[in-house]
């Protein structure tokens, strides 16, 4: 059953596929081409065709409906007179938005920064380059990423513009009525952390740098599952909790997210690897409490000027002193404020791997040391 559930979304997908196109056309060029195989990622499809390439995203929300479509064309040659239905984008792209470190960090991976026109949030991307850029007006900051400066968007006019959706989102506003495209990166929503990093295909495909991140992709692949085979061979699998309260309530990554995949594969057993949403779900401490008490090991990422430690814990919410990784002084903390773990770790999930692995089995890693996660005082 699982497999046919897995199978559903892309089958409807790819129907959809074949029957949206302009004006009711069935061209052959619209509905044939060669399907890009890709391994792991689960929510895009990429057809490659003689005069443009088709990407599909699937809908994270409601795998039934497509969540977009893109018709990549090469802006040295001739727009096709007949193209499916979906947002055209001329390629290679030449001056984007980009809306996170995360995706930013990529492009630097792939030798594509100097595609970047501007980035939102700037305050938190800790990369020295793109400060420099931002100093020296290179690069252009467009304010929250929530609610970016419209007016400076409308006089730049990027190429394309790369937020990252999520379910209650609903439409752009007024970014939508821009004419820009709206490349929407749904990568986090993957059910496994190289089905994310797969989507690299697909932003090297925009950026002309195909070749570079199919390359770079292999060599993810290949050290991620070694150090998957390497953790599947230890004795001990810890319990692990991870994150902390916000507001009311704990947001708790599902099993098959991104995060519970890859506990999994470093060796643990997450305590809430029986949830089965892709995204984080909201719940009351009370809940978290009574299925993760026992937990032998937490993990929290936070964001601030001082480091966490357990005298902070304690004030801040006196409960937390109740788990056991609490009690046995078995907590590790990654401040992103210092630490680039956004940056690095969503495209490059085998040094995260590496870590955790290093974390719960160090006589696996021997003279290995945490990059990311770290005890707190």
């Amino acid at each position: 059953m699982k497999r046919l559930a897995t199978l559903l979304p892309a089958v409807a997908g790819f129907l959809l596929l074949l029957a949206s196109c302009h004006s009711g056309s069935t061209s052959p060029t619209q509905t044939h081409g060669d399907t890009i195989p890709l391994k792991y990622a689960r929510l895009i499809t990429l057809i490659e065709q003689d005069s443009f390439n088709l990407v599909v995203m699937q809908n994270p929300w409601k795998p039934e409906k497509i969540l977009h479509r893109y018709v990549l064309v090469d802006k040295n040659q001739p727009l096709p007179e007949q193209l499916p239905e979906g947002t055209v984008i001329r390629t290679p792209v030449e001056r984007a938005v980009v809306y996170s470190s995360v995706h930013y960090s990529l492009l630097e991976l792939l030798q594509a920064t100097d595609c970047v026109d501007g980035v939102c949030d700037a305050e938190y991307m800790l990369n020295p380059e793109l400060q420099k850029k931002l100093q020296n007006g290179s690069v252009r900051n467009y304010g929250n990423s929530m609610s970016p400066n419209i007016e400076q968007i409308m006089e730049q006019h990027p190429e394309i513009l790369m937020p990252s959706p999520f379910e209650q989102s609903g439409s752009y506003g007024k970014l939508g009525s821009l004419g820009i495209p709206i490349v929407e990166c749904a990568d986090y929503m993957e059910g496994s952390a190289l089905g994310r990093a797969e989507w690299m295909r697909f932003y090297g495909m925009l950026f002309g740098k195909e070749h570079q991140a199919d390359s770079l992709f292999q060599s993810i692949e290949t050290e991620y599952n070694r150090l998957k085979k390497l953790a599947a061979g230890s004795r001990h699998k810890p319990s692990l909790l991870c994150e902390m309260k916000t507001g009311a309530n704990w947001f708790v990554p599902g099993g098959n997210s991104t995060s519970g995949q890859l506990y999994q594969d470093a060796g643990a057993r997450y305590v809430f690897a029986h949830l089965e949403n892709s995204g984080a779900l909201p719940l009351p401490f009370e809940a978290v409490l009574e299925q993760a008490e026992d937990a032998e090991v937490w993990l929290i990422k936070y964001n601030q000027k001082e480091p966490l430690s357990y005298r902070q814990l304690k004030q801040d919410y006196e409960p937390y002193t109740r788990f056991k990784a609490w009690k046995d002084k078995h907590i590790y903390g990654c401040n992103t404020r210092y630490v680039p773990f956004y940056e690095e770790t969503p495209f490059q999930p085998q040094l995260l791997l590496k870590d955790l692995i290093c974390l719960l089995h160090p006589d696996l890693l021997p003279g290995e040391k945490s990059r990311y996660f770290t005890p707190i005082p």
